[in-house]
């Protein structure tokens, strides 16, 4: 592992939220560029934590990469600072994320969201989202589409509800949605998450809005 185990405990005690904010105002860690994706979407997210009546909220803007067998979703402040970002393939998921002193650290572990769980204390749904942000379920998982036929406006699968808020008009690809992951107990972690899309690069549209 690229970090130590103590860094590790230390990545999971710390509130995820309070880590991305402390990234923002450092400005210090950055990541070298990943190498040109097979296909990519752009845009900027808002994420929402509860944990048990606690609160807080973050906001920045993402790219979600796809290359031939891997699958690299990037978050940054407004200001295009690194907050975090999660690399997964066959061989599992690292996740890259900025320590206490600015500098970047790395974690890996088998899947992306126990790897985003342990270290951030939330999941990220990256194995999912993928699709998702297509308006489309991810294939070979149970899934709940409505309407059961068209293009998808609601999509339950792997604990989130995915809502498709709007659409371009003249791709019908998603422009805004939302994903939410309810508590499962009162103590739990409800999670939302909003993205809006901006259009892709052979796609004519208007840039995207903030999320509210």
């Amino acid at each position: 592992m690229a970090a130590t185990r103590r860094e590790f405990l230390a990545g999971r005690q710390r509130a995820a939220l309070g880590l991305l904010a402390m990234a923002i105002s450092s400005g210090c860690a950055s990541l070298a560029p990943a190498e040109p994706p097979l296909h990519v979407y752009t845009g900027r997210f808002a994420a929402s934590v509860d944990r048990g009546g606690d609160r807080q909220a973050i906001s920045g803007r993402f790219t979600l990469a796809m290359h031939p067998g891997r699958t690299t979703l990037d978050l940054a402040s407004p200001l295009g600072n690194t907050l975090a970002r999660v690399e997964t393939d066959a061989a599992g998921a690292t996740l890259t994320a900025p320590k206490a002193d600015g500098t970047l650290a790395t974690w890996k572990g088998d899947s992306p969201e126990a790897l985003a769980e342990a270290a951030l204390g939330f999941g990220l749904p990256v194995s999912g989202l993928a699709d998702w942000i297509a308006g489309r379920a991810a294939p070979g998982r149970p899934a709940r589409l409505s309407p059961e036929s068209g293009p998808a406006k609601r999509i339950e699968q792997d604990g989130w509800v995915i809502v498709i808020e709007e659409r371009f008009e003249d791709t019908g690809a998603p422009r805004r949605l939302s994903l939410d992951r309810v508590a499962d107990t009162a103590a739990g972690t409800a999670l939302r998450l909003r993205f809006a899309l901006e259009p892709l690069p052979n796609a004519p549209g208007v840039p995207a809005p903030v999320p509210q």
